[in-house]
């Protein structure tokens, strides 16, 4: 099972490099990593999904809250979140294959962001199964290229009663 863990980290280098021979070191396997800078430049948010069973994620956010450089570590699983991915991807387009392809972008809220004479690159995100169905409509055709940011999430809001 997939786990989303989010770890706030100091913004220093040497952090990644830390965090990752954790996991090495204990032979965990980092199935998406993403690292942005906060609200707060002195801080950054490592989002790290996790493919294992409870065990093993208990595991992984008591280690991660050991490490020095690390502020807050917090597991998503069973919270209602908000998860995305970002992804490029380049699909060969033949001029007389645009208009289906263009009408699956439309379908999966994709964007152009570049064109060649036999290539359309295109940006799409949302969930992960989003980007992997846009990745398995456009196969048909050919992609050339596939660039992935890898999972990104946050908590939703708490519904308050009015």
């Amino acid at each position: 099972m997939k786990h989303i863990i989010s770890a706030l980290v100091e913004n220093k280098p040497g952090v990644l490099a830390h965090v990752a021979g954790m996991f090495a070191a204990r032979a965990f396997n980092i199935d998406s990593l993403v690292v942005g800078r906060t609200e707060d430049p002195k801080l950054s948010r490592m989002t790290i999904v996790v493919v294992g069973d409870d065990r093993v994620v208990e595991q992984v956010r008591k280690q991660l809250a050991k490490v020095v450089p690390v502020v807050k570590v917090q597991d998503f699983a069973g919270e209602p979140l908000v998860a995305r991915d970002l992804m490029l991807i380049s699909i060969s387009a033949p001029p007389e294959k645009r208009p289906e392809i263009l009408s699956l972008i439309e379908m999966f809220k994709g964007k152009v962001v570049d064109l060649g004479q036999k290539f359309i690159m295109v940006e799409v995100s949302g969930p992960e199964a989003k980007t992997e169905g846009f990745i398995n409509a456009c196969k048909p055709y050919g992609i050339k290229n596939v660039a992935r940011t890898g999972t990104i999430a946050m908590p939703r809001a708490a519904k308050t009663e009015p």
